[in-house]
Formats: C-alpha cells, sequence, structure tokens
C-alpha cells in the first residue's frame, strides 16, 4: 500500500505516512481509530520512576541531549538534542523534529527548547497533555532521567556530562 499524497510504501496496519505525516486510507470503517484523551494511568511499580543510569553520559557533549523511547512504540529509538538549534518540535506533523506516528500524539503536540538553564520541555496545547515523572506540565524544567510522556510514548531524558565530571 502507498501514501496517497507521496507515494511512500506503508505498511498495511500503518495509519499515518513516515515520510510525510498524511493519514493513510482506511479499507472499512470499523477499523478507523478516533483520536480519543488518554490518561497516564496508575504507576506500574511501587515507587518514583527510576532512571536507566544516572541520567548523565559522557558520550554525549556537554549541553546535548538524548530523549530514549524506554516504553511504548518505537523503544530504544534516540534522538539526539542538539542546542544549537534552540527549539526542537515534537509532534504528528511531517514538519516535527520528533515525528511520533500515533494518533494519542497531537500535530504539534510539545516543544524541547534549550536555554541558559538547560533543556525544558512545553507542551503546546496538545490534548493528552505532556507529562514529566508522571505529572501533567505546561513548561517544565528537565533533569537527567526524567521520564518524560508524549501520548504512548515514554521517554527518558539523558543529558551529556560537563567536562571534568
Amino acid at each position: 500500500m502507498g501514501c496517497p499524497q507521496c507515494g511512500h510504501v506503508t505498511a498495511p496496519d500503518d495509519r499515518f505516512c513516515g515520510a510525510c505525516g498524511a493519514p493513510l486510507a482506511f479499507r472499512d470503517a470499523e477499523s478507523v481509530d478516533h483520536t480519543s484523551v488518554i490518561s497516564p494511568g496508575p504507576p506500574t511499580g511501587t515507587g518514583p520512576v527510576s532512571a536507566l543510569t544516572s541520567g548523565r553520559l559522557a558520550d554525549l557533549p556537554t549541553g546535548s541531549a538524548m530523549m530514549v523511547v524506554h516504553r511504548g512504540p518505537g523503544e530504544g529509538q534516540e534522538y539526539l538534542l542538539d542546542p544549537a538549534v534552540g527549539v526542537m518540535r515534537i509532534g504528528r506533523a511531517q514538519d516535527a523534529d520528533i515525528f511520533l506516528d500515533d494518533v494519542t500524539v497531537s500535530r504539534h503536540h510539545a516543544e524541547l527548547r534549550h536555554g541558559a538553564e538547560g533543556w525544558s520541555i512545553r507542551d503546546t496545547g496538545s490534548l493528552n497533555g505532556t507529562y514529566v515523572n508522571r505529572v501533567r506540565v505546561d513548561d517544565q524544567q528537565l533533569e537527567g532521567g526524567s521520564e518524560v510522556q508524549v501520548g504512548k510514548f515514554r521517554f527518558i531524558f539523558l543529558v551529556g556530562l560537563e567536562q571534568g565530571s
């Protein structure tokens, strides 16, 4: 099956084109998933979210960061955050810097921003909200090891070590 807008070859169960983000036609209306509100649900563990590491990585340059999907679609996928870019957009739109192909993600869901105090995330009016350590946030400074949830995607936020650390 191919995308009706750009012709990109897609899998039969894809709902959106991986190349351009266009919605794909469905064979019968029964199979269409409609956007709905989800909540993060009860914690699956017995305590606070535990980071995969200390949240700091020696391999990342100072000021750089990485978002790693640790639960949800694309588990293990890594997104390098470059401080020189300044603002990185997360969403289902084809022009998103971090493109997440799922109906639980708004087209323009959130923005990652790099400033003098490091990285922060700002929700940009998404339907399902943006969560940091399972708390819904509008604008939140991120720390190494923080869990960030956008739709069904749960990321661990990792930051580069400073020289001499």
